[in-house]
């Protein structure tokens, strides 16, 4: 199994950034817009749409705002596994640090998984960096 764990720093303070994070029906608004396009909730699960057209169902696996951790797992015949999450982190002086890790089957997905994710890591950067505090 492929394990990748992506990090950036936010410019935000930590819980201006979990709260982005854990608000699991506004990807699309609050934490990654241009990286997702659209969000709909139905139960258990949200379906997003990507900027290049790519529809994935994500069902909450669950939130843990002790820890500022959300995980969820991709439901699609494309993956054997699949599994996510994101923490966040003090990172000091107003800033966070955002952690997003995933497991994935088969091992040949892990090379577009995290340039995907390296997508998404920017847009969100560039978003919650200009959340007022």
């Amino acid at each position: 199994m492929a394990s990748i764990v992506k990090e950036i720093i936010v410019e935000a303070p930590v819980d201006v950034v979990w709260d982005a994070v854990a608000d699991f029906g506004a990807v699309h608004r609050r934490f990654a817009p241009g990286f997702v396009v659209d969000t709909q909730l139905e139960e258990g699960a949200r379906i997003v749409t990507f900027e290049n057209g790519q529809v994935a169902r994500e069902v909450f696996l669950g939130v843990d705002p002790e820890r500022r951790r959300l995980a969820y797992s991709i439901d699609s015949e494309r993956f054997a596994h699949h599994n996510a999450s994101f923490q966040v982190l003090e990172a000091g002086a107003g800033q966070s640090r955002l952690v997003w890790s995933v497991d994935v089957l088969p091992d040949a997905m892990a090379d577009f998984l995290a340039e995907r994710m390296d997508v998404g890591l920017s847009k969100a950067k560039d978003t919650l960096g200009r959340v007022p505090a």
